[in-house]
Order: C-alpha cells, then sequence, then structure tokens
C-alpha cells in the first residue's frame, strides 16, 4: 500500500502505544550511575582508562562500563592504557567475522556471539568468564503479589498466562540487536519445547511453539537495542515489568526506591534461567606482547579479591551463590536469591541460533509501526543526502535488511515523511513486499532543498499514527537531521505533554545538527539521540533496535 496526506496541522490525539528467561548462556550489567541517559548519543568511541606507552584495545558491551574503575586501577597501576570501545553484542559478533580487526581484545555479553563471530578465522583465544548474570523478569511487586507469584516458582507458562490473560505487559530489548533480549528469546524457546537437550531446527518448525512464541512476545510494551538504556528508560517511567539482567533490576530498584517508587519483584523462571557469563578473550593477531598485556589484565579480573570487587556491582562470580559479605546487596525483599544455584542449559549451534533470530525477527514480533523523519533541507545535498540514501537502503531493501536482522514482517507498517521547512510528502507501505521496496525509490528521487523543521515532521507522523491501534504494534518516531530545526519547540512541547503523549521520538545526528535541540527532544518524549556523523548507516541500524 502507498499513500500520500497533507499535513493536517498541530492538533494531536497521541495514544500509549508500545521477554522471560530460560537457562542459555548469556550476559551483561551494569548498574546505577553507568545507565545510559535517555538523551545519550550512544557514540561507540574508545573510554581511555590510564596511561602509559602499552595499550590494550578492548571492543566491548555496554554493560561492562561499570567495570571501568577496577580497569583504571589497574591501568594506573601497571602504567598502561586500556581503551574501551562499546558495541552491541551482535556488532561485536560481525566486527569478529571480519577479515581486519581493530581491537586486541573483545569482552560481549555472551560466549553465543564470541563463538558465532569467530566461527570462520579462528583467532579469539584465552577465553574466561568473568562475570556470570542471570536474565530474569522484574515486575513491580504489587502486581507480583496479584499474579501469585511471591514466593513461588514461576514457569515460563505461568508468565505466558499472565499475558494471554492481560494482566501482565513488559519491556524487554530486542532479540535481534540486543544480548539479553535474544538470550531471554532463546529461553522462552527452550522452555515452551519442553526442556530439549539442544535446540534443533527441526523444532522450530511446531506451529504450537510458533503460536505461544507470539502470543508471549506480544506483552511487549515497549522495546529497546540497549539493556541498560531499556533500565534508565523504565525508572523514569510508569511500566508494570521488564525482562533484564539480574545486576540491572539490582540498579533499577535502588533508583527507584530513591525517587519513592514501588519496587520490582525478581522472578526467575525455573524452567529455563538464561546466563550471562561475560567472556574476555583475546583476537590473535600475531603479537606476542600485546598477549602478554592481555593475559595479565585477564589474571587480575580473576583473581579473589577483584572477583569480590565485580560481585559488589550486582554480578554473581559463581553459579553456586554470592559471597556471605555481599548477600546484603541481593535483597530477597526484592525476590533476589542470592543462594540460588545457577544451571545454564546447552545453546543450539550457529546455524539454529540465526534461524531463532530470522524467525523472531520475521515472524513472531510484534509488529512495528515506524514513522521515518528525513531532513532534505538543502545542506543535505551531496554527500549526506548519498549517506541518507544509502542507510534507508539498508531498512527498505529486505535483501539487505536480512544481513543485518533488520527485515520487516509482513504485519510492519513503514511511513515515511521527507521534510526541508515545510512536510513535502508522506508515502506508506504494509509489510514486507514490494511496496516497502518501492519506498527506497521515493527516498532516492526526492531531492534537498529549503529549510529545516523538524517538528513539523514529527507532528505529521504523529498525526497520522491517530489512524492506528497503538496497542497492537510497537511504535516510534525516527528523525534523521543535519541542522538547527525551525525554533518551535515549546510550542511541539506544550502539544505533545497536554495530548499525553507517549510515543517515543528517537533521533539521529547528522552534520551541524543541534545535539541540545535533539537531546531537549529525546528527554521530552523517553528515547535518545543516536550518532550519524561519521556512519549514518550504522546509525540508523542502532535505532531500528529500540522498535
Amino acid at each position: 500500500m502507498k499513500g500520500k496526506t497533507k499535513w493536517a496541522g498541530k492538533v494531536l490525539a497521541v495514544f500509549l502505544a508500545f521477554v522471560v528467561a530460560a537457562g542459555c548462556i548469556c550476559t551483561g550489567c551494569g548498574s546505577g550511575g553507568s545507565a545510559e541517559s535517555s538523551s545519550s548519543s550512544g557514540s561507540s568511541k574508545g573510554t581511555i582508562l590510564g596511561s602509559g606507552s602499552k595499550e590494550l584495545k578492548i571492543l566491548s558491551g555496554s554493560e561492562n562500563k561499570e567495570l571501568e574503575p577496577i580497569l583504571e586501577d589497574y591501568a594506573n597501576k601497571n602504567h598502561i592504557r586500556i581503551e574501551m570501545t562499546y558495541q552491541g553484542s551482535l556488532d561485536i559478533m560481525r566486527d569478529l567475522e571480519a577479515e581486519t580487526f581493530a581491537y586486541d581484545a573483545v569482552w560481549p555479553a555472551s560466549s553465543i556471539w564470541l563463538d558465532a563471530g569467530d566461527e570462520k578465522l579462528h583467532r579469539v583465544k584465552h577465553a574466561e568468564s568473568i562475570s556470570i548474570n542471570p536474565v530474569v523478569f522484574g515486575i513491580k511487586k504489587s502486581l507480583a503479589e496479584k499474579l501469585g507469584f511471591v514466593g513461588k516458582e514461576v514457569s515460563v507458562s505461568d508468565i505466558l498466562n499472565a499475558i494471554t490473560s492481560g494482566q501482565l505487559k513488559f519491556c524487554m530489548t530486542s532479540a535481534t540487536q540486543s544480548n539479553s533480549g535474544a538470550s531471554a528469546y532463546l529461553g522462552f524457546i527452550h522452555a515452551l519445547l519442553g526442556d530439549p537437550d539442544v535446540i534443533r531446527s527441526d523444532d522450530l518448525k511446531s506451529e504450537d511453539l510458533k503460536k505461544n512464541l507470539t502470543e508471549l512476545l506480544s506483552g511487549i510494551n515497549r522495546s529497546s537495542g540497549s539493556s541498560e538504556w531499556l533500565m534508565d528508560m523504565f525508572v523514569k517511567s510508569d511500566y508494570d515489568a521488564m525482562v533484564n539482567y539480574e545486576c540491572l533490576m539490582i540498579a533499577a530498584n535502588k533508583e527507584l526506591e530513591k525517587a519513592g517508587k514501588e519496587p520490582l519483584y525478581v522472578v526467575y523462571p525455573y524452567d529455563g534461567l538464561c546466563i550471562a557469563d561475560s567472556p574476555l578473550a583475546y583476537v590473535d593477531q600475531g603479537d606476542k606482547d600485546k598477549e602478554k598485556l592481555f593475559t595479565d589484565l585477564q589474571d587480575y579480573l580473576l583473581t579473589s579479591d577483584v572477583q569480590n570487587e565485580i560481585q559488589k556491582t550486582g554480578r554473581r562470580t559463581a553459579y553456586t551463590g554470592i559471597n556471605e559479605e555481599n548477600k546484603a546487596i541481593f535483597k530477597t525483599d526484592w525476590g533476589l536469591q542470592p543462594d540460588r544455584v545457577l544451571s545454564p542449559f546447552k545453546m543450539p549451534d550457529t546455524d539454529v541460533l540465526m534461524d531463532c533470530l530470522n524467525m523472531y525477527q520475521s515472524e513472531l514480533r510484534k509488529p512495528s509501526l515506524t514513522v521515518y523523519c528525513l531532513d532534505y533541507s538543502g545542506s543535505m545535498a551531496g554527500k549526506g543526502n548519498k549517506q541518507l540514501v544509502a542507510a534507508m537502503e539498508q531498512l527498505l531493501i529486505q535483501k539487505k535488511a536480512r544481513e543485518n536482522y533488520l527485515q520487516a514482517s509482513d504485519s510492519d507498517v513503514t511511513i515515511l515523511i521527507p521534510f526541508d521547512e515545510k512536510v513535502m510528502d508522506t508515502y506508506t507501505a504494509v509489510g514486507n513486499g514490494q511496496d516497502l521496496e518501492n519506498l527506497y525509490l521515493d527516498v532516492r528521487n526526492t531531492d534537498p532543498t529549503g529549510g529545516t523543521d523538524m517538528y513539523a515532521a514529527i507532528e505529521e507522523g504523529l498525526q497520522l499514527l491517530k489512524g492506528y491501534d497503538l496497542t497492537k504494534y510497537t511504535t516510534a518516531v525516527i528523525v534523521m537531521t543535519d541542522g538547527m530545526a525551525m525554533d518551535n519547540y515549546e510550542e511541539f512541547a506544550d502539544i505533545y505533554q497536554s495530548e499525553g503523549g507517549d510515543i517515543p521520538v528517537f533521533s539521529i545526528m547528522y552534520g551541524d545538527a543541534d545535539s541540545s535541540q535533539l537531546d531537549q527532544l529525546a528527554s521530552l518524549t523517553n528515547a535518545r539521540v543516536f550518532d550519524g556523523r561519521d556512519d549514518l548507516t550504522s546509525a540508523f541500524r542502532k535505532v531500528r533496535g529500540y522498535n
């Protein structure tokens, strides 16, 4: 379907729109102060810890940010420099697959991405788990009591029943963009299959499995591409439950209680608990001096004293429980079980893992309803427009989208709104067929001209959303701009707030875009800013993980 509408003015009627683990090896965490703010640009530039002539470059999941003080103390004492560059686990996997690798070591959330990324080149060595952390459900305690989950062992089926009865909605990261989401999703599969020895390709053909997974995932009312960002968003908002790492549940409850809000009660689904194993590994490129720097650091992190410090951040360091002196961090009033013995299940082969992710993206996840507001102001002429066209090609041309698990389902709705100092047009496609790919021609054939008014485009997008039942979709507006918008933010903010809007407006910063304006917009709409100045295609890929 393809349609065109005129801008309908500024009267908005915006509605509220918007996983449960089963024993797999996965990871990650950060807590409290390290959580990224809603207006974070999510830059992947490295963080330098310590100083010295010797340098160790580590490509890491963002959940390890909270361990920076431990790393910095080591770097200073040993007169070395550690550069931490943060990416999502699936991006780490893709980088490992490439012939050229710009880092000395990797520290993804889970061993599954390490194994999958190194399957062909076999250059990863010395992999050791630094911490472990289960992926759990956190539910407002009053709701957990109503559901009968407090003081009881809870199964994935119990959670599914709560969702299908309309009593439970939850927030979760994307299974195809974030490890915590992928871990929980694989846990669902394992539990719903009845605890098999390992998930196999034939298992995924089960219609009962697909039906149950679709119903379970329909309970998601807010998605994210980052576990830390999901926690931060949850604390600032008013949702009932989320799936996340145990350590992030601890961090969230600290913030919730500080703000006088109801804490979450942690539920560990007994028929499959997803475990985060945080492997730190060396990528061998023939430099023995680098290898020695790495093994010295790794040995340090695995000493009993440092493992105890890591445990104080809310991470576990053993499958059999928490040190006595740290048990107070794992509050039983919050449902935490410091003495629980964790039992991971065997992960599927890489080919089956990828089949699971493709099935999630193409068939099972809650449909996306996405409005793209694209800047065609005069300053985008030339390089800017070429990069925008290339970035949208990665999303709209489905063969390319599948390479990054961004393909549309047959129920997704995609709306494009090109703008300059006004709304230039609107284009809509439903599903993943030719109509969607035809939108790429509209992107390619629109010429940059005029000024910049992103607020008009956003308002138009929100107006168009009135025509949909937003409870059936994961909904978002994504705006890309390279310049300073016309100064009518206050008017837009008044309208958005008065209408009770809860649609996130994510933005991608490019060129000379005014970051302060975009940060304001992210804060207002409970969303996030992405930095596309170095790599616009990567920025579009990352923001797509939030919807």
